[in-house]
């Protein structure tokens, strides 16, 4: 990837007390691209994600968005660069007893000071760009999973961001709802001249629309590409993954001793 980068990872180590979560990171984001971070659950990719909005600190190493070291910034730098960033939570995360224009509305008045009627023209303009355009009298409660996961995004987009986080948006939809997410994620990306990072285990929906995936397998990268490497790759870890198989280097048990041998069992 040749692209001028948004965001760089470089050598970033992390750690839990004596746990270490992130080995050595290595990424780079280039503006205008959306990239995959795939792993199985717990193996640091949230932890990424979380380093770049900089709510954690590296042990080591460093993370830089748009030139800044982010853990260098005081708080009213992080704030002015979180300004410029949009999260989409795991399942959406709307306020539930807001409605849906209050919740697309929310980061326009709490980071500018623009009037209510400039506000509401450009939420509609949001809702319509998720397909959404008359919902906004309607309470979280009463939309379907993928509804409120498109929501979520008009949220997350409230401010034309210059970077837009992903937390496993594919989370819990139907496989309708998934290629609609998947599809307005790739559109909105191009359409706002945005870098996407977008944190999955959705294998199948990612590749149709990434630029660029990296592979984290126990806090390291294991594996690089594009969609095409990636569904050809011969590390047996990601063919495992990518293919859904159940034999190879992920093991279907816990290391949890010989079974037989504890319950007396002789074979």
């Amino acid at each position: 990837m040749s692209s001028e980068a948004l965001v760089e990872i470089r050598d970033v180590n992390f750690a839990y007390d004596k746990r270490a979560i992130l080995k050595g990171i290595n990424m780079t984001f280039p503006k205008g691209k959306l990239i995959a971070v795939m792993g199985l659950s717990g193996c640091g990719k949230t932890t990424i994600l979380r380093h770049i909005g900089g709510v954690l600190k590296p042990t080591k190493g460093y993370v830089k968005v748009d030139g800044q070291v982010i853990h260098d910034l005081d708080q009213e730098g992080l704030y002015r660069m979180r300004r410029k960033m949009g999260m989409l939570f795991q399942f959406g995360a709307l306020f539930t007893d807001m409605t849906v224009f209050d919740n697309v509305a929310f980061q326009m008045r709490e980071h500018t000071d623009l009037p209510e009627e400039i506000i509401r023209d450009l939420v509609m303009m949001k809702l319509h760009a998720v397909g959404l355009y008359g919902t906004q009298d309607l309470m979280p409660a009463e939309l379907s999973g993928g509804m409120a996961r498109r929501i979520a995004l008009a949220r997350t987009i409230a401010l034309d961001p210059m970077l837009i986080m992903y937390d496993e948006p594919f989370a819990g939809l139907d496989p309708i709802s998934l290629t609609v997410v998947g599809e307005l994620i790739r559109r909105l990306n191009d359409a706002l001249g945005a870098t996407s990072i977008v944190v999955t285990h959705d294998v199948q929906e990612s590749l149709k629309i990434v630029d660029y995936v990296y592979f984290v397998s126990d806090g390291a990268i294991i594996a690089e590409g594009s969609a095409d490497e990636i569904r050809n790759s011969g590390e047996s870890f990601v063919r495992q993954f990518v293919h859904g198989e159940m034999d190879g280097p992920i093991p279907f048990h816990y290391p949890g001793g010989n079974f037989n041998k504890d319950l007396g069992v002789r074979v």
